[in-house]
């Protein structure tokens, strides 16, 4: 028997030792048939036309080349390299992989064109597999797998030896332009250094590190001499403003074992300055930032572990995300923050993303959760919980902004557009300011019913609107509700700008806790502001204006068919001009809401039945509202029986 199996050996040995032999002597003809069939494929598939002028071994496993270009068809030239030498390790090759050994290129020009309606690059961007044959159901791909071949094979590609020299890129359309020149990049004893010039000297960037593909693992860190490392291209393309000390990224190690792939690694960056008009108004910066990330793909689901921490200042978190395709695309988000200095909570917030709070002085602790889920096929259940905890805290000082400013006299300025309509004085003095005791009880609840019926016994946010917001949002697949409390429509009012970014809707919830939470401001004053600020049409601001604009009355003689009006254009006062007909009643489209408001504040106890007898017959415009009209029914804007479900749905839920 022993003597059968080393026979066997023997013979399998000699099959590769031939077959090694042949390969040798026969591989400048293989490797011009496999040229040529890469040219002519790429030619029929991609319009591209391909050339070298020269293709062949040097020594035993080194391919030179010389001379290539790739020009798509009727495009600018995309690339041309004058020498590109690659050698292959010889022991995997014989088991069939392809382990670059040592990669040697000099004197390239990659050009990335997009002008006069030409791109030289269409053909990267284009389906590989046509449409009619894309499997929508994902449910026979198996994550792990596919990412694990796709690691390796990269990992594979990464030559123990590198020496690039004196390549070029170019980018430009229309507008605007740049050039990076490499004068070099090398791998040498798993040690990455390049030099990257941009625009003639205008910066000079550095990626060096430690790479060892073999045992999956990398550190790698880019910066500028002497400065940040700057992108003006994006901030002349698309307006965004980026730099950075430095960006460095860390894998450790790789794992795949049970079918499931697990990442771990480390991504920080230093000095980080952002901005775009939908992020904030100014610069935000960021000094210090980074996550130790423990990424896990299983066979239907990809995941950041909860074993993950996240760094932000002082501020230390951990993260969990998890996208799931089978048997539905489930979307999960939680994260958390253990209770820590309150000091240094704020104090870890980005320089620039909340001007009202800067010079905040606080005491105690804080922490804070976050827990999200939404299956596709169920997002009505989706859930959605999130809120500060608080452990002795108290407010020191204010910082730029006094956040009980609403307890005495102020003056709001309400914008338009970016500029400033007017100034409101939110106080006696002003003779259209009413105070809470004399505004009907109609238009109170009426507003309550409508924007927010927990408004009295809520902390600032009803995470149901938010829950229920969501769901709607996402079967709609655009922004079509949102869940703003009446707390959170005061403080975007009175405390922040009307520029809609990010930075300010962060800010808004903030001060919103801050106010709520510690009772800077009792809550009927709050909505006793409300009501006197608000917009209830163009350049018509609080109830007092409101009630005289539309119906010629006081607020306190509002009755409840004028008040629920009042209340449904609370989201878009100026769409008013559509309700009505030329004599000054509701258009018929307009009778179903006012039932449902109606019956809804009868079951919720605001108002007896008999208040609602007629309802929409005791609205009739008899202020100069009716001058602004329109009455043509091709400009009328009714609910949707879709729309009109939905606001029930929501509003019966709250």
């Amino acid at each position: 028997m022993m003597k059968k199996l080393r026979i066997a050996i023997y013979v399998f040995l000699g099959l590769l030792l031939l077959s090694f032999i042949l390969m040798i002597a026969f591989r400048q003809s293989i490797l011009e048939k496999v040229i040529d069939k890469v040219i002519s494929s790429e030619k029929r598939k991609h319009q591209l036309t391909i050339k070298t002028e020269k293709a062949g071994f040097v020594g035993l496993s080194t391919v030179e080349f010389k001379n290539i270009s790739v020009v798509p068809d009727s495009a600018d030239t995309l690339l041309r390299i004058n020498q590109f030498k690659v050698s292959v390790a010889i022991l995997p090759l014989i088991i069939g992989n392809v382990k670059i050994d040592e990669l040697i290129s000099s004197n390239a020009v990659l050009n990335i064109i997009n002008k006069n309606g030409k791109r030289n690059f269409d053909f990267l961007l284009k389906n590989k597999t046509p449409k009619d044959t894309v499997k929508k159901d994902q449910s026979g791909v198996d994550l792990a797998n596919l990412a694990d071949n796709l690691i390796n094979e990269l990992l594979y590609k990464v030559p123990n030896n590198m020496s690039i020299t004196n390549y070029r890129l170019n980018v430009e359309d229309e507008e605007h332009a740049f050039t990076i020149n490499a004068n070099s990049i090398s791998i040498n004893d798993h040690q990455l250094n390049s030099t990257l010039i941009l625009n003639n000297n205008e910066s000079v960037w550095h990626m060096e590190g430690q790479l060892y593909p073999s045992d999956k693992k990398l550190n790698v860190r880019f910066y500028a001499d002497n400065k940040k490392v700057e992108l003006p291209y994006l901030e002349q393309k698309f307006g965004l403003k980026l730099s950075f000390d430095t960006v460095s990224t860390r894998m450790d190690n790789i794992e795949y074992a049970s079918g499931e792939l697990r990442i771990f690694g480390n991504w920080a960056l230093k000095n980080l300055t952002v901005n775009h008009p939908r992020i904030a108004q100014k610069d935000v910066i960021v000094n210090i930032a980074s996550i130790d990330c423990n990424m896990f793909i299983g066979e239907k689901s990809i995941s950041i572990d909860s074993s993950s921490v996240a760094y932000l200042g002082l501020i230390k978190a951990r993260p969990y995300i998890k996208y799931s395709i089978a048997p539905s695309k489930i979307y999960e988000l939680k994260f958390d923050i253990e209770e820590m200095p309150a000091q240094d909570f704020f104090n870890s917030f980005p320089q620039g993303l909340f001007a009202t709070l800067e010079g905040l002085q606080v005491q105690g602790k804080l922490g804070y959760h976050l827990n999200f889920y939404l299956d596709e096929k169920e997002p009505w259940k989706c859930k959605f919980n999130s809120g500060l905890s608080k452990n002795n805290f108290s407010i020191v000082k204010f910082g730029e902004t006094n956040l009980q400013k609403m307890n005495s006299d102020f003056v709001h300025v309400p914008y338009e557009v970016g500029y400033a309509a007017r100034s409101i004085y939110v106080g006696a003095s002003n003779p259209n300011f009413t105070p809470y005791e004399q505004i009907s009880d109609y238009i109170k609840n009426a507003l309550l019913t409508t924007e927010d019926p927990l408004f009295f016994s809520h902390r600032g946010f009803y995470e149901e609107a938010f829950r229920q917001s969501i769901a709607t949002n996402f079967v709609a697949k655009r922004f079509k509700r949102g869940g703003s409390t009446i707390s959170m429509q005061l403080v975007k009012n009175v405390f922040l700008s009307r520029n809609k970014t990010v930075a300010r809707k962060l800010e808004e919830m903030i001060i919103v806790w801050l106010i709520e939470n510690n009772r800077l401001t009792s809550k009927q004053r709050m909505y006793e502001v409300y009501l006197n600020i608000i917009e209830w049409a163009p350049n018509v601001y609080g109830i007092t204006e409101a009630a005289h604009f539309y119906f010629n009355k006081k607020p306190a003689q509002l009755n409840l068919g004028e008040s629920i009006f009042l209340a449904s254009i609370v989201p878009k006062p100026k769409k008013f001009k559509y309700s009505f007909l030329a004599d000054g009643t509701l258009k018929p489209y307009m009778h179903n809401y006012f039932r449902f408001i109606g019956g809804l504040m009868v079951r919720r106890g605001k108002v007896p039945a008999s208040d609602t007898v007629g309802i929409f017959n005791s609205v009739v415009l008899r202020g100069i509202a009716r001058n602004y009209v329109v009455v043509d029914s091709l400009q009328i804007i009714p609910e949707s029986e879709e729309e009109m479900e939905e606001l029930k749905t929501l509003l019966e839920t709250e």
